[in-house]
């Protein structure tokens, strides 16, 4: 009952349109953000909960009182999703007791295959949720959405002993703004834990450190009839900034493990003007100004190489590695750890590839791991997540929960 309680969330959730745009001027930067939230604040209403509201700015902020002698703690989530591929319209397929075969994905006639994505073989008799192949899936972060909600409703049905427990649901933290608006003292937490994560058994107690460059050049556009020795074409010139970045090292498509990288994920512009913009990537912050200046040698040398062009790079920090702020509350991977391991699961901490809520409320201040919720391939048209994780990660939360209770600050 309550494992069919929680797909039926977590689908309600994700046919909900609620990608991020960085181009917007708004926060948050879409409207579904903030229809989401006005639906779990009604659950949360529904639940009890009748203190529960929706900030200015949209995010959804809830309190299960507890013992109030054991350190309160939050658990994060956010609303939105990728803006890296088509996401509204979500047609989910779920797929019982997968059997280990291809999976068509009906919308496409895609094919979501062991032969490509090997762990599959790993899930055979389980239930998974895919896309249709027209849109990503969201569960990135809407599984983990589903894993709180689902969490707070059995913590309200079951008595236990348990310490204050601060639910969070955050916007735009697909373009590094989630937790602009968070107040942390306000919230009093000893700890915070995002559930934005894969497999069952990974915590994340390390990310990226992560910044943003963008690059605008800038050329001398003249109709081409007369260009001959006056034109600067800046589409060009992006396409040699492009050809002489990094790509046996230092490219997503060539690093694994603890290694950076730097991404070029957009280009925009004409003759006259044109942008590429890139994500810089580490676990080390300081080798984040080494990419930094390759980025400016390879631009002043295509400068050089073409007279009147203009390179202009703007970086901008995103977040940086959770690992840093961590110490300051060693409870709290030590904690989830034994939780994992209670609710019979084997943990595995892991440094991802990438970034959540809790890089920047640990940056701030607030140590935050992530704890898996099942998410697979996010960003992606092949997402996928299995119901059987997320109820694992509910049964984690629940044994967190109450390790937290016999601790005293």
């Amino acid at each position: 009952m309550s494992q069919t309680r929680l797909l039926d969330r977590f689908l309600e959730y994700v046919k909900i349109g609620s990608q991020a745009d960085f181009r917007a001027l708004t926060y948050p930067s879409s409207p579904g953000q903030l229809e989401v939230g006005k639906l779990l604040l009604k659950e949360l209403h529904e639940m009890g909960l009748d203190e529960s509201f929706q900030d200015e700015h949209g995010l959804v902020h809830a309190l299960i009182p507890g013992n109030p002698a054991a350190p309160a703690i939050a658990l994060v989530a956010h609303v939105d999703t990728s803006p890296e591929s088509p996401g509204d319209g979500v047609k989910p397929q779920i797929i019982n007791r997968y059997d280990g075969s291809d999976i068509v994905l009906e919308g496409s006639k895609k094919v979501l295959s062991p032969a490509r994505y090997a762990e599959l073989a790993n899930y055979k008799g389980k239930t998974l949720i895919t896309t249709d192949g027209t849109t990503l899936l969201g569960a990135d972060d809407k599984a983990g959405v589903a894993v709180i909600m689902e969490t707070a409703q059995r913590l309200l049905e079951t008595p236990l002993n348990h310490g204050p427990v601060v639910l969070l649901f955050t916007c735009d933290e697909e373009i590094g703004h989630g937790v602009d608006h968070v107040d942390i003292p306000e919230m009093g937490v000893a700890c915070a834990y995002t559930l934005d994560g894969g497999p069952a058994g990974e915590l994340d107690f390390a990310t990226f450190s992560a910044d943003r460059a963008d690059v605008t050049i800038t050329g001398v556009n003249i109709h081409p009839s007369i260009a001959k020795g006056k034109m600067v074409n800046a589409v060009r010139l992006a396409g040699i900034f492009l050809e002489r970045l990094p790509r046996a090292t230092l490219s997503p498509e060539t690093t694994e493990g603890m290694e950076g990288f730097m991404h070029p994920y957009e280009i925009t512009g004409g003759v006259a003007q044109a942008k590429v913009s890139l994500l810089l990537r580490d676990f080390q912050t300081p080798a984040l100004d080494q990419q930094e200046n390759l980025l400016n040698e390879i631009a002043r040398q295509i400068e050089k190489e073409f007279p009147g062009a203009k390179f202009e790079i703007k970086r901008t920090i995103q977040y940086r590695n959770m690992a840093d702020g961590m110490a300051k509350e060693p409870r709290a991977v030590a904690l989830a750890e034994q939780a994992m391991r209670n609710a019979g699961v084997d943990p595995k901490l892991t440094s991802v590839r990438g970034g959540t809520d809790g890089s920047r409320l640990t940056e701030r201040g607030l140590p935050t791991p992530n704890i898996f919720c099942g998410e697979h391939n996010a960003h992606s048209l092949d997402e996928w997540c299995c119901l059987e994780e997320m109820e694992q990660s509910v049964n984690t939360v629940i044994e967190l929960v109450k390790l937290w209770a016999l601790e005293r600050d």
